[in-house]
């Protein structure tokens, strides 16, 4: 079959690899019908994350039909339309009975293989799913497929940054970086009750995008956006920051926004080996700051509405949709963020 496997730092490429097959009773074998590239995918792609194995197929973002279940792999049949969570999940041990999935005791990530270890990802036209019962979700007609792939992964982490944040009806909030996932922290936020959001980015597509969903937009790059937060919050700032980004400089930003008392809610992967601002200052500010890996399959069925509504869709995430052959382009694109690039999704 056809699918993008990682060569090395700043090399993605189209390769024919062996069909996956049913290894565990657990498992199933899903025909892929869109795939995401995602900005966690760029780490792997810039060599900031080491570790991963030439040849492993890339991407955790996926929709498409059962083609086969193994027997344990319980309430799904051939033809089910479904979308999977970015990483697997067993529902059972207690992080899972905790809900939180993404750190489940036999969970693993889709698009990582290290030391011959891990699983291969969606970015191909079938992805084998351990654990397939509690990692896949069956889909309603009325989620459209674009819709159900931001659900297990863009859509999951921007509602959980949110809450991490402690959005609440009145108060304002911001947003640093209007990537898919911050865009999708924009539409939580407003969802839970912000009364308003501002959005902090350099893209000129990106703040447009966040203009569209009723945020202020602040283009960092020319304006000082920490001094416009101030003045906005009458010399206080803001309730909460969503951090979106995953970089020193953006913590560093958020917590000259936040208001003594607040919180940084961090989303945005972060790579350097060590925070960014002191115990000294966290302390001087009374700061809350919280961080994680959303546990996106929780938050897949609660999401289900929201997905349904047509807001997401109406969003403007996706900027981009490719057949997987162009896939490698598709990441150069995305990575230089040429051509308007938001997000791009690949067709198999």
């Amino acid at each position: 079959m056809k699918a993008l496997v990682f060569e090395g730092p700043g090399s993605i490429a189209l390769a024919g690899v062996c069909d996956p097959r049913i290894e565990e009773p657990g498992d199933a074998i899903v025909q892929v019908r869109l795939a995401g590239v995602c900005g966690s995918d760029l780490h792997v792609y810039h060599g900031r994350e080491q570790g991963q194995d030439p040849g492993t197929v890339m991407g955790h973002e996926f929709v498409g039909e059962i083609l086969e279940a193994g027997p344990e792999a319980r309430g799904l049949a051939p033809g089910d339309r479904v979308c999977g969570a970015f990483s697997t999940s067993c529902g059972r041990c207690p992080a899972c009975r905790r809900a939180l999935t993404s750190r489940c005791a036999s969970g693993r990530l889709f698009g990582w293989r290290e030391g011959g270890q891990g699983l291969h990802g969606g970015q191909a036209e079938r992805v084998r799913v351990p654990l397939a019962a509690t990692t896949l979700m069956k889909l309603p007609r009325q989620v459209t497929d674009t819709s159900a792939l931001l659900l297990g992964d863009n859509l999951a982490t921007g509602y959980f940054c949110a809450e991490m944040a402690g959005v609440a009806p009145s108060g304002t909030y911001a947003v640093l970086g209007c990537g898919a996932v911050g865009l999708l922290a924009v539409l939580a936020a407003f969802d839970l009750g912000a009364s308003e959001v501002l959005a902090v980015d350099s893209v000129p597509e990106r703040l447009a995008a966040a203009a569209r969903l009723g945020a202020v937009v602040l283009d960092h790059s020319k304006e000082d956006a920490a001094a416009i937060a101030l003045d906005r919050t009458g010399g206080a700032g803001v309730e909460a920051v969503m951090e979106a980004v995953g970089s020193p400089a953006a913590t560093r930003l958020a917590y000259t926004m936040v208001r003594p008392g607040g919180t940084i809610a961090a989303a945005g992967v972060h790579t350097e080996a060590a925070f960014a601002l002191t115990p000294g200052e966290a302390y001087d500010k009374n700061l809350t700051y919280r961080a994680g890996r959303c546990p996106a399959r929780a938050y897949m069925e609660r999401l289900l509405p929201l997905a349904a509504s047509g807001k997401v869709d109406d969003a403007g995430v996706i900027t981009h949709r490719l057949p997987i052959e162009e896939g490698p382009a598709a990441y150069a694109m995305f990575a230089r963020r040429a051509d308007g690039c938001i997000k791009a999704v690949l067709q198999p």
